[in-house]
């Protein structure tokens, strides 16, 4: 019955002159997308994008919009003439193919003025007709549990029912990239589903510790970034694994325990800076959520983060845990995240971390040379790419034994 999907763009309607451009980026992305689906054909328009179904099932297609960021919205929508006869014999038969009592009504857009009836008359026609037709329908303008849409447009009319809403926000690859760090909890893959919203692409840096942190934990990053590249194009997220072993050992060992934890993010930050810079990320992005743990207090946010130059964006800084925690269960990232496996900052975790961490008292603790180690994890980081298929073979050793790049 239905024959097209029509895909509204919500936010990019406000774009000025390079409006085509985030067009065409959605346009790609949903081509890709439904590459394996060879009978639909897709169409540009200037506020929305129409994809012919040609005999595919719309369930199929919707299931792959789901994962396209810059859709305000789209409908599944049966197509007819103009002719207002054309267009009351397909309203009932789409109004019967709901078998329950409903409340209904009809709301009609029509762009073509030439239009021999006006919006209104229209919906009073198809309302009517769909009443004497029906024995399960009643009219309730105000409240109504069901409504059918017409648009009357010059070459043909649409009707449908539900406008089911998208992920909004930008297409992904127009705003940037970013570094996220990318620690395997709960919070660091929403960050990184929420930043990409916004049109960013995003690189990930894991820091692999290997043997005092479980193999088990640096493979939930590569199962939840095969979570987040189902939102990606082809290639998929480039994850940056950080051999941080050796640096961690000389931090426990060096560094008092209530500074443990900053120091160790401070050094993070440093080693991330450094990686954006070589891989032409912008900025980083972490999944701080202020006040959360003492790392995230605003005075450790500053200590920490006053070490590097480039913006550190925090998508997740005023939210409620457990709006994390929904958004994580709809992208189904949740379950992995929490998987009983520790990362650095959490597997050493001091009885008392300072919450106020003072910059000077950072300064003091590193008096160590870290420079060199921080430069020697740059230099040794191994990088993959990792699509929603991709089949990784973390080595048991740890990152010191090499894989293929």
């Amino acid at each position: 019955m239905y024959d097209q999907i029509l895909v509204r763009y919500g936010e990019l309607t406000l774009k000025g002159k390079n409006k085509k451009d985030f067009v065409n980026n959605i346009y790609q992305m949903i081509k890709f997308k439904t590459s394996d689906l060879s009978d639909i054909v897709l169409s540009k328009g200037h506020n929305r994008l129409s994809i012919e179904l040609n005999g595919t099932k719309f369930e199929e297609v919707i299931e792959r919009l789901d994962k396209v960021f810059g859709i305000g919205s789209y409908s599944p929508v049966a197509t007819t003439t103009t002719d207002l006869d054309d267009i009351k014999n397909l309203a009932l038969k789409l109004v019967k193919a709901i078998k329950e009592n409903k409340k209904f009504k009809v709301e009609t857009k029509r762009s073509d003025k030439r239009y021999p009836l006006t919006s209104m008359e229209i919906t009073q026609e198809v309302a009517a007709h769909v009443l004497i037709n029906t024995e399960h329908l009643s009219v309730d303008v105000k409240k109504p549990e069901l409504t059918l849409n017409i648009e009357v447009r010059e070459d043909k009319s649409y009707l449908y029912f539900n406008r089911i809403k998208g992920l909004g926000g930008l297409p992904l690859g127009s705003s940037g990239k970013g570094m996220l760090l990318l620690s395997g909890g709960i919070d660091s893959p929403v960050a990184g589903f929420q930043i990409m919203r916004r049109g960013m692409t995003v690189e990930g840096i894991h820091f692999e510790s290997t043997p005092l942190t479980p193999i088990e934990s640096a493979q939930k990053v590569v199962d939840l970034t095969k979570k987040m590249a189902q939102y990606t194009g082809k290639k998929g997220i480039k994850i940056h694994f950080v051999p941080f072993k050796n640096l961690h050992l000389e931090l426990l060992d060096k560094v008092r325990d209530a500074y443990k934890i900053t120091i160790m993010r401070r050094m993070m930050f440093r080693i991330s800076e450094k990686l954006a810079v070589k891989n032409g990320g912008l900025c980083l992005v972490t999944g701080e959520n202020l006040g959360q743990v003492a790392s995230q207090t605003i005075e450790s946010i500053n200590a920490i983060s006053c070490v590097v130059n480039i913006p550190v964006l925090r998508p997740l800084i005023s939210m409620d845990k457990n709006d994390i925690i929904t958004i994580s269960k709809k992208i189904d990232t949740y379950l992995t995240s929490i998987r009983p496996f520790e990362d650095c900052c959490t597997v050493y975790l001091p009885n008392k971390p300072v919450t106020m961490p003072r910059i000077s008292k950072c300064e003091f603790e590193e008096n160590f040379e870290f420079a060199t180690a921080v430069d020697w994890c740059v230099e040794n980081t191994q990088t993959v790419w990792i699509g929603e298929e991709s089949e990784i073979d973390l080595p048991s050793e740890g990152f010191e034994v090499k894989f293929n790049k």
